[in-house]
């Protein structure tokens, strides 16, 4: 018999590590709330028959945001067989909230009282069993980060879902109110008893949605005792509901939570809050902070030390070394069969775009490694806390922060993550600035040309100014969007600054390994149709196999240079790089790997040799014109499937048309005004 349970939980109460952990999926965990943004689907990996969908994270059943309606409309429209409720057991009072607000629709659920390895240690301590006794659900003790707990909760879900043991309606309303939702109840007619006294308690909340689902001949009798109602409550009978709710937590809560002196001291948290959030100290820290991750991933002189690489550096050389090795061998084998000189000619340029990215593959694992400890360690929820500060005179808040954060990683995720905002004019800018952002596929761009053409300087500076120059610009163009574009009051910012924590080794492990896993696939299938297409448009034109310069690629190249060539990169190589990076930014490094010859090599070497190196990129490029071109590709139109995410959130071709052409003329001039000024300079 197969089984469906939803995971619904406040959000950063662990409910996407839970996931990860029953399923073996290998979804994004962030110390942030925000992460999921719709529900995702997976098998238990114990019972195949059994489905786990994880639902966004939310606060409550009441339907003011994007993920609370995803949630809700599951819960109450599916009716799946049974619902864990994910419980932060250190933030026991807020979250049991929403458990009393599922036990009212009745949905059989299971409370899953999360992070009790924090419990223990601040030396607080919950009454699982009491709990239990009193809410009359099954509370299993777990925490998902060490996997403790999970078999007994799954258990007792699966149960829970098999008998259909349905939640009783918790006791948390006075005479007056269960008189109030009776009435209601009854004077919606025929029907499910259950769902119309859940609805009866969503109008007296004055749900707008619930309001729409009452037929019209019952409207006015509902209206009338919901009015009654409010009346009886003082005015406002959702405050009495919520009251109630808050006042039967206060209880459970005293006689099932034991608190220790120690959770009234300072925590680490709030010590280590006092300079990461510091008004003064912030942002210096913020920065310093990227500069190492960056410093860790491309410096040649790590730690200041001469002929010292990073991490990064070091094992790209080995893959470089690898690579070129096999490369070796399948041209040999080529020639070895009696291959013809064109077929050994695309095996060998094959081979070079996609080393070219193959080559980059530890720098994009190192630094994302870094970044998903950050992540994970609840730092990057404080720089959003931060960046509020200065987003609010640019007309955003700093929630908008988070998707241009999680666009470091990949910009269509971060798209995705900009429907959390309840904004629409912050939703539609940030959704417009947060291709800004560099994401993991921009890396080998910056690394390639910081190899060639800034070799013997500080390459790390390069890489970490190319980064804040996205930062920055997204910044100016949300307060140019607002300023003439957008003309509406900035949305408040309430967010709840998680715990710092050590992150497990891993869930960084599998967060880095994700994160490479995607770009090696890209690798292999877009990149490598892309590189196979890029040979025969360059090596071929109507008349046949013909010479670089002749061919169809060429033609197309110099057919647009004269667009670029005021940024400073005319020739027509640089120009079909552009169109193809459209496809995936790591298309460029592929490109480039072709038309200019075995990029990733003498790449990797003149890394950890800081010399010069690809005598014919530097003769189309200046350190000036390589920079604008960095800068281009940086903020112009994002990858396709970026722009289809675009498409998704905004729900139009008229906006998303709209955000492509800010960022392609916003790439133009940054880039105009950096090839100018460069010059001068």
């Amino acid at each position: 018999m197969s089984i469906t349970i939803a995971l619904a939980g406040n959000p950063n109460c662990g409910k996407t590590t839970l996931f990860n952990e029953i399923t073996g999926a290998r979804q994004h965990v962030g110390n942030w709330p925000g992460v999921t943004v719709e529900r995702k689907d997976g098998i238990y990996k114990k019972n195949r028959e059994v489905t786990i969908v994880d639902l966004p994270g939310i606060y409550s059943l009441s339907p003011y945001s994007a993920e609370e309606i995803v949630a809700r409309d599951y819960i109450i429209k599916e009716k799946p067989d049974a619902v864990i409720n994910i419980v932060d057991g250190t933030s026991i009072e807020r979250n049991l909230y929403l458990t009393l607000q599922i036990m009212e629709t009745r949905i059989p659920m299971v409370v899953a009282i999360n992070m009790m390895d924090e419990v223990e240690a601040k030396g607080d301590r919950v009454d699982c069993q009491k709990l239990s006794r009193i809410l009359g659900v099954p509370v299993i003790p777990v925490a998902a980060r060490t996997g403790k707990g999970l078999k007994e909760l799954m258990e007792a879900a699966v149960s829970t879902a098999e008998n259909r043991q349905k939640s009783r309606e918790p006791e948390s309303f006075d005479e007056k109110l269960v008189s109030a939702i009776s009435s209601v109840a009854h004077a919606l007619g025929d029907g499910d008893p259950e769902e119309n006294r859940w609805k009866a308690i969503k109008l007296l909340e004055n749900d707008e949605i619930i309001q729409r689902t009452v037929p019209s001949d019952k409207w006015a009798a509902v209206e009338d005792l919901v009015k009654a109602a409010n009346k009886a409550a003082g005015g406002d009978a959702e405050a009495g509901i919520a009251d109630s709710r808050y006042q039967y937590i206060a209880k459970l809560v005293k006689e099932c939570v034991e608190k220790s002196q120690k959770g009234r001291q300072e925590t680490r948290s709030d010590k280590l809050d006092k300079i990461l959030t510091n008004r003064i100290l912030a942002l210096p820290i913020f920065a310093g902070i990227m500069y190492l991750l960056f410093a860790c991933t491309f410096s040649e002189n790590f730690l200041f030390i001469p002929d010292l690489p990073s991490p990064g550096v070091y094992l790209a050389g080995i893959v470089e070394e690898v690579w070129g090795a096999v490369a070796d061998g399948l041209i040999g084998a080529a020639e070895g069969l009696g291959a013809s000189e064109w077929a050994v000619g695309l095996v060998a340029s094959c081979l070079d775009g996609i080393g070219a990215v193959f080559g980059f593959l530890p720098l994009v694992l190192v630094l994302f490694l870094l970044m998903s400890f950050l992540e994970d360690s609840g730092y990057m929820a404080r720089v959003a806390f931060v960046m509020d500060r200065i987003f609010r005179h640019f007309g955003l808040s700093g929630r908008s922060f988070i998707p241009m954060l999680m666009g470091f990683g990949c910009s269509v995720p971060a798209l995705m993550a900009s429907r959390t905002l309840e904004s629409e004019k912050d939703r539609k800018i940030t959704m417009m600035i947060t291709p800004f952002m560099s994401c993991g596929a921009k890396l080998p761009i910056y690394a390639m040309f910081a190899a060639t053409l800034f070799a013997g300087t500080n390459q790390t500076m390069v890489v970490f100014s190319i980064y804040m120059l996205g930062i920055a610009v997204a910044i100016l163009g949300a307060l140019i969007l607002n300023r003439f574009f957008f003309k509406s009051e900035t949305s408040n910012f309430i967010m709840e600054l998680p715990r710092y924590r050590i992150p497990t080794v891993k869930s960084v492990v599998i967060h880095g390994w994700e994160k490479v896993k995607g770009f090696a696939v890209k690798a292999g299938t877009v990149i490598f149709a892309s590189t196979v297409l890029i040979w025969f448009l360059s090596n071929f034109n109507f008349s046949g196999m013909c010479g670089m310069e002749e061919s169809l690629l060429a033609s197309v190249g110099n057919g647009i240079k004269w667009i670029f060539a005021p940024l400073g990169f005319g020739d027509w190589r640089a120009s079909v790089g552009v169109v193809t990076g459209w496809i995936a930014k790591e298309n460029i490094v592929a490109t480039f790997g072709q038309l200019f010859g075995n990029v990733s090599e003498e790449t990797i070497e003149a890394v950890m040799a800081g010399e010069e190196a690809l005598p014919a990129i530097t003769e189309v490029f200046s350190r000036v014109s390589a920079y604008s071109y960095m800068a281009f590709n940086l903020l112009c139109m994002p990858c396709f499937a970026a722009v289809g995410a675009m498409k998704r959130e905004y729900g139009s071709w008229k906006w998303t048309l709209r955000a492509v052409g800010f960022q392609m003329a916003t790439a133009y001039v940054v880039a105009l005004l950096i090839n100018i000024v460069g010059n001068l300079l």
